[in-house]
């Protein structure tokens, strides 16, 4: 009897990746293509839409003529994409514009004035999504008060996922959970919101019909699978975003659950039922289901700022060199306090204008000091939107950890002191993409259900925390937050 296969395609901020996994989570084959973000501007990032199509093609090709097909099945492929783009098309799905992605900040101005009048508030307690320049709802916005040519034109508004099944099935739907990343999906009432589509100048027939993760696309275009190489019978399901897809393929399904992901940029996370929205707009409420959410905060500083600041000195080395310089720096980096804000802000601050900043240097500090406090620096950001998520979902039972900065281990060390909790990584780092392709096998009827997923999970290593180094990380941390809470105002004047 064959072998099963299952594929998880992660179209990323950075790259698009194909991963092929066995049904207990074993990887198979892996491809990863880059992808260009362009800054035409101060504060825009866009990427071409083609150019991503095109490098989900070549991962999907690559990993598919991997395979065995004497010895293994290509079961399914599950979909997976980074939440909050947009691109206009027109009306036979061609790009009218370049793709906005989540990074983003023209529409800064919008979200402020949706925050100073009130409407914002309204908004958010319904769609759970902040109001920040990253959705595409303010950016709408932005296009429809500057008159943008490609706004005028559109047929029709897509994120990434979209525009994706619509080149390769002909099809028009939208998942739950990249309906809640545009910022005008009710996730209390699973609809439209009617007021976002009204401020952002859009009509329902230019958004696409909601489906469940699970959902199977068919029709795939002759010419598309002759391109990937579809075997026979290969099935494609609609899957989710990145963030809820990290959860699931870390295991974190339950309460009390939670992940963490650092990649380029952050997140910390946990699925709960229902659709509970905080109150001080800290935390997003995104629907995964028409009946479960995932809650969390996300950070636009994440391995951004490391490469950032390794750019920044001229560290000659790579990543995990940079980091084993402040292997040996005790706790607290001998009183360098750094807030991570390089690349502005989503939570806990939601204030796109706030800025990096070292607090503390002296004369007799090293590098590796400041190194270290940069570390620290991101880590104590994840620690603080940790304490609003813990306001609706009470303390993590446990906390498994995904993306590029969990291939150091001292910087995982360092996040597991802070939160004083030991933490749990997968040796893959493909967690979103495992979480995708277990969507498949449940929609293909290989697996029974979300949660089955945890005794399917690839090995998990773990990472003790030290509770003499927390209780330092204690006393660091109330400083931290006081220089947080002060700085930004500064920047909530400018």
């Amino acid at each position: 009897m064959k072998g099963k296969l299952v594929v998880g395609l992660d179209i990323g901020t950075t790259s698009a990746k194909a991963v092929v996994f066995d049904a207990k989570g074993k990887l198979y084959a892996e491809a990863e293509e880059m992808v260009t973000t362009h800054y035409p501007e101060y504060g825009y990032a866009e990427q071409d839409p083609k150019e991503v199509e095109t490098a989900a093609r070549k991962v999907m090709r690559d990993v598919l003529a991997a395979v065995d097909e004497e010895k293994y099945e290509l079961v399914a492929t599950g979909l997976c994409t980074a939440m909050h783009s947009l691109i206009c098309v027109d009306e036979v799905g061609n790009p009218l514009s370049k793709m906005l992605i989540w990074s983003d900040g023209r529409a800064g101005e919008q979200a402020e004035r949706l925050l100073d009048n009130g409407k914002g508030d309204e908004i958010y307690s319904r769609t759970g999504t902040p109001i920040h320049p990253m959705t595409p709802f303010t950016k709408l916005m932005w296009m429809k008060e500057n008159e943008e040519p490609a706004y005028k034109q559109a047929k029709s508004f897509m994120t990434m996922k979209e525009y994706l099944v619509y080149h390769w099935f002909g099809e028009r739907v939208i998942d739950y959970a990249m309906a809640s990343s545009t910022g005008m999906f009710d996730v209390k009432n699973q609809v439209w919101d009617k007021e976002a589509l009204e401020l952002a100048g859009v009509e329902e027939s230019q958004l696409a019909p909601v489906v469940e993760p699970t959902y199977e696309l068919t029709g795939l275009i002759p010419e598309v699978k002759e391109s990937l190489g579809v075997p026979a019978n290969h099935r494609f399901i609609i899957g989710s975003a990145d963030g809820q897809l990290a959860n699931l393929g870390s295991g974190a399904t339950s309460p009390g659950e939670v992940n963490i992901s650092v990649g380029t940029s952050g997140a910390i996370r946990q699925f709960i039922d229902g659709a509970p929205i905080n109150d001080k707009m800290e935390t997003f409420t995104y629907a995964f289901s028409n009946d479960t959410s995932i809650i969390g905060g996300p950070t636009n500083n994440g391995g951004i700022v490391l490469q950032w600041f390794k750019d920044l000195i001229k560290f000659p080395g790579n990543f995990t060199a940079i980091i084993e310089t402040a292997k040996d720096v005790e706790p607290g980096a001998n009183g360098i306090l750094f807030l991570p804000y390089v690349n502005g802000e989503r939570a806990p601050l939601w204030v796109q204008k706030t800025a990096g900043n070292f607090y503390g240097l002296q004369v007799e500090h090293t590098q590796a000091e400041v190194t270290r406090a940069v570390l620290e620096g991101i880590a104590f950001n994840i620690y603080q939107i940790s304490q609003s998520l813990e306001k609706l979902a009470g303390a993590p039972k446990k906390i498994t950890v995904n993306g590029g900065l969990t291939r150091s281990e001292i910087w995982v060390q360092i996040l597991a002191d802070i939160f004083g909790e030991d933490l749990y990584f997968s040796e893959t780092h493909h967690n979103a993409a495992w979480g995708a392709a277990w969507v498949a096998l449940v929609a293909a009827g290989e697996a029974k259900a979300f949660q089955d997923i945890k005794e399917n999970l690839p090995t998990e290593k773990k990472i003790t925390a030290n509770k003499e180094n927390h209780e330092a990380y204690q006393k660091v941390y109330k400083k931290y937050e006081k220089l947080a809470d002060a700085v930004t105002v500064l920047f909530d004047e400018i």
